[in-house]
């Protein structure tokens, strides 16, 4: 019996062996990420797929999407992989039949809703939207409605649906929460919350003390504290939204197997503690969060439906408009 198990436990390596090192060929990827962080990432990969040659293109999801629709009405887009910034961008192009199912993803020990359940996109991390606080400011939030109260009375800023991507996301998942809803940004309206571009400028204003309170990305505040800032960042008790930088394969792509490789990679273990490593929640439970960041098992998300999230984004950001102007 253990010759027999050791002689399957060989064929099995010798077999993973095998399949690990079957990727070949030439890969394109055009991405959202951090260009350290890309960089890292592509590294990486090839390190555990060495037949594989990566080229990558770097930037912003909008600037992305430009240039592969530019790319699809002359008929060539260029990208084999997309690795960007949200699920609804990834609706988008699923509702156009751009992406293909990649069915057997290694998907098993994840969140339900962290990946599309027809298999075209899956989430590589967790950047969740929260709220932080300037450590110096009377109340120490622990709930989304904490920012409706008379303590944070024109003391609050968080990012506009408008520019921001994570706060389009926000804004639909705070909607489908039943204590919350549209009602909910109608009493921040009230309690004089004002609304910036980027997160960028919600953090400069806690941590310079022009407003004590902000909604936010999770890992700006948490880093800026570990530098020593004075600002804190809380996860409320309702839970969080979040932008998941999603990965998925286009239907055009020249090179299938291994861009299903690429997909394999980031949802695997070593490729969530990549993740981790960048400093970001990953998306896996059970791999170790950042320093700062709490087990990502104890992070309750609010859930959100990527496809009516795209359905209703142009009302949602008009209703917005409305309430904190453009």
């Amino acid at each position: 019996m253990k010759a027999t198990l050791a002689t399957l436990a060989s064929a099995a390596v010798l077999l993973f062996g095998l399949s690990a090192q079957a990727a070949s060929g030439k890969l394109v990827l055009y991405t959202s990420q951090l260009e350290a962080d890309a960089k890292q990432t592509v590294e990486a990969f090839k390190a555990r797929n060495p037949g594989v040659e990566v080229d990558w293109v770097r930037s912003g999801t909008t600037e992305l999407m430009n240039k592969l629709r530019a790319e699809i009405a002359a008929g060539a887009p260029q990208a084999d992989l997309l690795l960007i910034a949200d699920a609804v961008t990834m609706e988008s192009l699923k509702a156009e039949k751009r992406l293909l199912a990649y069915k057997d993803a290694p998907v098993q020990g994840y969140r339900p809703g962290t990946h599309d359940a027809d298999g075209t996109w899956f989430a590589t991390k967790l950047i969740t939207t929260g709220i932080v606080y300037n450590t110096a400011a009377p109340m120490k939030p622990a709930s989304w409605t904490d920012l409706t109260k008379p303590e944070a009375k024109g003391t609050t800023v968080m990012p506009s649906p408008l520019y921001s991507g994570a706060a389009a996301i926000h804004m639909a998942a705070v909607k489908e929460q039943p204590a919350l809803g549209m009602a909910y940004y109608e009493a921040l309206a009230r309690n004089g919350v004002t609304a910036a571009k980027g997160n960028g400028g919600i953090l400069k204003a806690v941590a310079g003390g022009e407003k004590l309170y902000g909604v936010i990305v999770d890992y700006l505040p948490i880093r800026e504290q570990a530098k020593g800032a004075p600002v804190a960042f809380v996860f409320p008790k309702e839970g969080v939204s979040a932008v998941s930088e999603p990965v998925a394969i286009l239907n055009t792509t020249r090179n299938p197997d291994a861009a299903k490789a690429f997909v394999s990679f980031l949802l695997g273990r070593e490729g969530q503690e990549l993740a981790s490593r960048q400093g970001f929640l990953p998306a896996l439970p059970g791999v170790r969060a950042p320093d700062g960041f709490p087990d990502p098992a104890t992070v309750t998300l609010m859930p959100y439906d990527p496809a009516k999230a795209l359905k209703d984004d142009d009302a949602n950001k008009k209703a917005f408009a409305d309430l904190f102007g453009g």
